[in-house]
């Protein structure tokens, strides 16, 4: 498949640049600084905030790992996906937040909500937010919404188990919201070779960090 990252120099981008490879697949990178691109692949630069179809029309999937500490960023990266891949049929799927993830079964208080959430995080949880809220009310594209653990772990270890959920906080045996990077990545990767969330949010949790 030929996959298209955007983010792809970040954290989670070069992991799931790393996962796609091993699987296979033909990656290209879109960065905004081809120098900070570790693995050897294929890079456009491009301001996210000024793609177009005709920059994704071409792939069988594209990834997004954009991440920005601040909300209206983010409300404007998911404007600009909603209008290029609704020129298009290329399938989009983003790496988003665990912000928005409700912690009750009545779907009425979410993580972000909560009194222990990290005040520096919640620029970026309502910002992620925002961007699933919009995705819910377009029926003009094909996407995906992946929310990781509470505890996404970057240096965590790749076990190669993770287990599904919606909207809903999830915890693994050990009663903890986590997965590692490495984890999560094989997660989107799985989504894309065989996908299964189309138009819709889904969580994933991983083993234990001990």
């Amino acid at each position: 498949m030929k996959i298209g990252v955007i983010g792809a120099n970040g954290k989670a981008g070069q992991l799931v640049v790393k996962e796609a490879l091993n699987r296979g697949h033909e990656v290209i990178g879109f960065v905004r600084d081809s120098s900070k691109v570790s693995e050897s692949i294929e890079v456009k630069e491009i301001d996210v905030f000024h793609l177009s179809g005709d920059d994704v029309k071409d792939f069988d999937v594209v990834v997004s790992a954009y991440g920005a500490f601040d909300t209206e960023l983010f409300v404007r990266a998911g404007d600009a996906f909603i209008k290029a891949f609704s020129e298009t049929d290329t399938p989009l799927i983003i790496i988003g937040g665990a912000g928005s993830l409700y912690v009750d079964k009545e779907k009425g208080l979410r993580l972000l909500d909560t009194p222990d959430f990290p005040e520096a995080y919640k620029p970026i949880a309502k910002g992620a937010g925002l961007m699933l809220e919009k995705l819910l009310e377009t029926t003009s594209l094909t996407w995906t919404y992946m929310s990781p653990a509470a505890f996404f772990d970057a240096e965590g270890k790749r076990t190669g188990t993770y287990t599904k959920g919606k909207d809903q906080l999830i915890l693994n045996q050990a009663g903890e919201s986590y997965i590692s990077y490495a984890d999560f990545a094989i997660a989107v990767l799985d989504e894309v070779e065989q996908p299964q969330h189309r138009n819709e949010r889904f969580t994933v949790v991983g083993n234990s960090s001990v």
